[in-house]
This record gives C-alpha cells, structure tokens and sequence, in this order.
C-alpha cells in the first residue's frame, strides 16, 4: 500500500484500532483519523461506573490520545472533526471543524466507516426536558455526575431493563439514589430466555431496585417542583429527579445513506467478509454494520466491542492485501449487576424460535462454581443448547455471583470450534477445590446433554407441564417436597424408589423431578431398567421456579 492515503471515519474500538492496525502492517501509507468528539480511544464500557463513583479519575477513561497516536504509530488525529458527506466520485470527504465551524475536504484512495450507533431516543413528549440523559460518551458521563452532585436527585427512572440500564441501576443506587427501572419487555434483559432473566430479576428485586415490567414510557412531564413526572403506557407515573435512556442503540448510518452505500433490512450498513461495502474504496466496522450470524446465517445487529475490535482488524488486513474473512458473530456479552453475573453465548431459545430451527435441545443444570466443601460455593444456573441431529453446541446462558465468564468463555471458544456436547464431557479443565470440581459446570452442561443424545435419558418438555398428560413424581426427601414442590406431584425419596415400584403406573409416561436434576436422572435409569415410560424434567425444581415464578 505504499503511498496511499487512508481516511478513517470514527475512532473508539473500531476506528482506533484499524488505525494502529494498519500501521503496523504497513510503515508508509498515511493515515488519518476524524472522530467529531474530543476523545478519540476511550472505555465506553467504563461510562456507568464513572457514573457510579467505582471509576473516580476520568482520565482512566483515555485510553489514547491524539499525541500518542502521532508520536508511537505516525497517525494523525483530529478531534471534533465530524465528516458531513461523501464524495465517492471525487474519493474526497468534507470535514466540518467543530470548534471553528470551518467546513473543508480531504482526499482518501481508501475509506474506512467506524461511526458507531447513538441512543435510541424516541420522539415523547417532554424528552428534552432537563434531567433526562443518555449516555454514549465521556461528556454525557459527565452531565450526569454533575446533575447527580448539584441536583441531589432522590430518585431515579431508568427506562430500559437490558445491559446498560441494570448497570446504570447499580450505578445509581451506589450513589444512594433510589431506582425503579421502566421495561416495556415482560422480562428483564430481553436476549435472555424468560426463564434465565428470572434470576436477574429476583436479584435485582433483592438490593432495593423497583420494576415496572411490561410498561413503556409514554412521556415527561416537569412537576411542581423541580423534578420530573414520567408517564406509561399502564397509566402509573413515576416521580424522578433523573432519568436515563437506556433504550438501546441504533446504528449511525447517515453518512453511509447520503452516499449511496447499501444498508441492510437491519438499519445497518452492509458489508462482506472483508468487511468491504458496497463501494470497493470504502470499509466500515463496527456497530454501524451489520453482521451475519454464524447459525441461521440471518443479519444481525450487535453492538458489542469485540466484535468491533476484530472486524477492525480484519479490515486493516484486508485493506492491506491480505486474506482475512470475518466468520460471524455469537453474540458473546456479559453483565455485572449488584454482585450477579449474568452471560450468554450464540442461541437462545428466542433466537432459534425466530429463525425457524427446531432441531435443538436444551438443558439446565444448576452446579456451584467448586466443590460445595470449600468455602464460598456459589451456584452457577446454565442453559445449554445441542442440536438433536448431531449434538452440536449451539449456545448457552449461564447466571450467578462465581466464575460465570470462564464457563461461558470455554463454550464460546468449543462454539468456535464446532464442538458437540460430547466434546464438552470430555474437556480437560483446571480443577482444585477453589476454582471448580472434577467435573466441571462444563463438563457436566455436555454430560447431561450426551445422555440425552445417546438415549440414555429423555428429557420431558417443561413447556406441557401444564397439560397434566403425564404422572409427575417427586424424588427429593420429604422435608424438601413439603418445603415446595410441583402441584400435583407425588413424593416417593430416591433411596426409597426400588421398594415402591408397585406405586408408579406402567402405562403412563413418568416426568421425575428433583431439585436440580441430577437425582431426577438417576431415577430415570432406575425406571427405565424396569419398563417403565420416564422423563426428566431438566433442572429440576430449582428451574420449575424460574418456568413459573409467580405460581
């Protein structure tokens, strides 16, 4: 690439990192980089706890400066820079100067797209009103402390219940704001499947934080005082000294629109493998692109920074002559909230359900994150999907206050590789007693699902629970069934089972359940051994809760 002249659009994960990329591929080709904000590398992800006071220094925030760029990798950087068109004939950009208002163009033989996603925030009455926040960036950040510190709010509205907004949550109550969280979904973080976002709820629940499900925000309204009044759907208002947008994002494709570059059914801009677009001169990375999913092979959108971070990589090497393919996305993301962790990787149910595939499995397990004999065990409640046909990992989900990213991590990392759950079983994972067991969480996840692939056990569908089509029998100890127990039920302990066979029917199907699944399957093989039709319920009574909190 010597001699040419490559113009990137957008600094952050994307932008950034294509930059210092491509200078290390290639020492001769010029690069410059336009970001319109004053920061051009800064840890968004770091925004709610610079919030919350967890992050006190600001400067923590800066991962990179235009100095730095200049001086260790001979890219030249200018901030509040906005590029407001494309001139893909004359392969020009026109830049507007945001401190000066001064508008001009500059050349480019490539251009790289990198201009992320904005909130999403809808047109309601009042939306302007001062108080109510967004958060993209270090300045908004920085309005919300200093409303926090000058305003004193007492409560706060967070309108949104995914990944941001429960971090906000936390954020927020350590700051000793009370906080109701606003979700128009039935369920909090709404990637999860219901059941799995049960936990996330409860815990929530548990440190103060108010919910208002299956609610959306209608408007605001200023009250008598100085706060603010916000209006819903169900026709409850919700007094606020603040509020936060924590809607989600949509991508910045503007720029890519006016310039005639194709944009996707998703509202982003498309691009191939390479992460070309439609224009053979221009690139785009990140959450302003849309991506393929590596299942259904549908387009998604994911604005999540590692995702980012590679396909800027693969840009550079693609831009540089080299043969790099971007394979799709998973959808690996994690959140921390009040000291739960909760994590997925690839499919859900949802996610499955919506692309029409049927040809899957899932199991639950319910394992502490080490042995329950050392000190500090702390259950670790995971979903694992398989498909049927030939065991294949197809995603999970995984909630708890322990070790939940280094289980998710290991089945992102056997997805990429195409592993089954019979490779699961048979992985060989650190184990001493503070760390985990002998038989890891993972290990365990692709055991179960083994069995049943193998037809060592079959697993009943929770789904027709309901239907009262078959004999449902209990096999926890007594004092565990009169604590709580599926209605109609009956309670025969394990250790009893061989001596009242004579109790079950031969003609019926037999859902066994226990409290976490693990009895349930050793009765199964006992029943099975002795002709009788026997399902496990996966998960056990522990998951019968998360199914169905409220009976």
């Amino acid at each position: 690439m010597t001699n040419k002249r490559v113009v990137i659009v957008g600094g952050v994960a994307g932008g950034a990192t294509c930059a210092a990329r491509l200078r290390r591929l290639d020492e001769h080709v010029e690069i410059l980089l336009l970001d319109r904000g004053p920061y051009v590398s800064f840890a968004n992800c770091g925004l709610p706890y610079y919030v919350g006071n967890v992050i006190q220094d600001e400067s923590k925030l800066l991962l990179a400066s235009p100095d730095l760029f200049k001086k260790r990798f001979n890219i030249e950087v200018r901030t509040r820079s906005e590029v407001i068109a494309i001139d893909r004939v004359a392969q020009t950009v026109s830049i507007r100067d945001r401190a000066t208002g001064h508008d001009y163009s500059e050349p480019y033989d490539t251009l790289v797209l990198s201009p992320g996603a904005e909130p999403v925030c809808p047109p309601w009455p009042g939306v302007d009103l001062p108080g109510i926040f967004t958060l993209r960036n270090i300045p908004d950040s920085r309005n919300i402390r200093e409303w926090i510190d000058t305003q004193h709010p007492e409560k706060a509205i967070i309108v949104g219940g995914g990944f941001i907004g429960l971090e906000m949550a936390e954020n927020l109550a350590h700051r000793g704001i009370q906080v109701t969280v606003v979700e128009l979904a039935n369920q909090l973080m709404p990637p999860l499947d219901p059941e799995m976002a049960e936990y996330a709820r409860r815990h929530v629940l548990s440190h103060g934080v108010a919910l208002s499900l299956n609610n959306g925000v209608v408007g605001f309204e200023q009250s008598d005082g100085d706060g603010l009044i916000v209006r819903t759907q169900s026709g409850i208002t919700f007094d606020a000294g603040l509020v936060v947008l924590a809607i989600g994002v949509r991508p910045e494709t503007k720029l890519a629109r006016d310039a005639g570059l194709e944009v996707g059914d998703r509202g982003g801009i498309r691009v191939d493998g390479g992460m070309r677009t439609s224009d053979p001169h221009i690139w785009a990375v990140g959450d302003a692109v849309e991506a393929k999913n590596i299942f259904t092979d549908q387009w998604e959108l994911l604005p999540l920074a590692g995702p980012a971070n590679r396909q800027a990589r693969i840009a550079a090497d693609v831009i540089c002559g080299r043969s790099s393919r971007f394979d799709g996305v998973l959808g690996t993301a994690i959140c921390g909230f009040f000291g739960l962790t909760v994590a997925l990787t690839g499919e859900t149910e949802k996610s499955l359900r919506r692309a029409g595939i049927a040809d899957y499995e899932a199991v639950y397990l319910h394992p502490n994150q080490h042995v329950a004999y050392y000190p500090g065990a702390h259950p670790i409640h995971l979903k694992l999907l398989v498909r049927k046909s030939d065991g294949l990992v197809l995603g999970a989900q995984a909630v708890g206050e322990a070790d939940v990213a280094r289980r998710i991590d290991i089945i992102a990392t056997a997805i990429h590789m195409k592993a089954t759950a019979f490779d699961l079983e048979n992985l060989e994972l650190c184990y001493a007693p503070q760390y985990g067991a002998a038989k890891d969480p993972v290990n365990m996840a692709g055991m179960i699902a083994a069995n049943v692939l193998r037809g060592d056990m079959d697993l009943a569908p929770w789904s027709n629970l309901s239907a009262g089509k078959a004999f449902l029998l209990d096999v926890r100890e007594p004092h565990e069934f009169q604590a709580g127990a599926i209605p109609g039920s009956r309670n025969i302990p394990l250790g009893q089972l061989r001596s009242r066979l004579s109790e079950l029917p031969l003609s019926e199907e037999i859902w066994v359940n226990c409290g976490v699944g693990q009895r349930a399957y050793y009765a199964c093989r006992i029943l099975a051994q002795h002709g009788f039709q026997v399902r496990n319920l996966s998960g056990g009574f522990q998951t019968y809760k998360t199914l169905y909190p409220a009976l």
